[in-house]
């Protein structure tokens, strides 16, 4: 898993096709969704946060703070994109980690204010920031765009060794439309399906 940062060093071409489907209407919009005390999805819309820090949230008191808490695992879907680009989309996941540095709430608070003209909602000061850690994400492309084809493009985080395990690593793959070139990276044509 990697912070949102590493991404954008690793992959900026990705990163850059995902922060445009999170960020499409102006502000970030998507769709979080953690795991429940029995194990079941709970989904809520949210405002993620892109900035020099990372890919983040801010979550109120309830039910999704609590299942962060408890369980980091997330995933995050950007916002529904109207036709004809109704296939685009961008999801990512992986664990979130409260954030407990001044500094980095300082960052993502001050983006907020800025995204917003220093307009904010009650209660903002008080709402606990996650960091959103990758461990994959997805691009879908209803028409190919950049150096992306449309359909599926799928990416995944190299594993770090751990205890002299090894895991796979860092792959991406094209959808099948046919294999595009992503600067920086020989990927790999994958099996992806829409």
């Amino acid at each position: 898993m990697i912070t949102w940062t590493e991404f954008e060093r690793q992959q900026p071409a990705l990163a850059d096709a995902g922060r445009r489907q999170i960020y499409q209407f102006g502000i970030g919009l998507a769709f979080l969704a953690t795991v429940r005390p029995d194990g079941g999805p709970r989904v809520h819309p949210v405002c993620p946060v892109l900035s020099d820090a990372g890919l983040h949230v801010l979550i109120g008191a309830g039910p999704k703070q609590q299942d962060l808490r408890r369980d980091g695992r997330y995933a995050l879907h950007s916002e529904t994109c109207p036709p004809p680009l109704q296939d685009d989309g961008f999801a990512v996941r992986g664990r979130a980690r409260e954030v407990t540095d001044p500094g980095v709430g300082r960052v993502v608070r001050g983006q907020v204010l800025a995204e917003r003209d220093g307009k904010v909602w009650s209660g903002f000061e008080e709402e606990v920031i996650f960091e959103l850690g990758l461990e994959n994400c997805l691009l879908t492309l209803t028409l190919a765009a950049d150096s992306f084809p449309a359909g599926p493009t799928i990416w995944k985080a190299e594993a770090h060794e751990t205890q002299g395990a090894k895991t796979a690593p860092l792959e991406l793959l094209i959808g099948s439309s046919g294999p595009a070139e992503v600067p920086g990276f020989a990927g790999r044509e994958g099996s992806a399906t829409r």
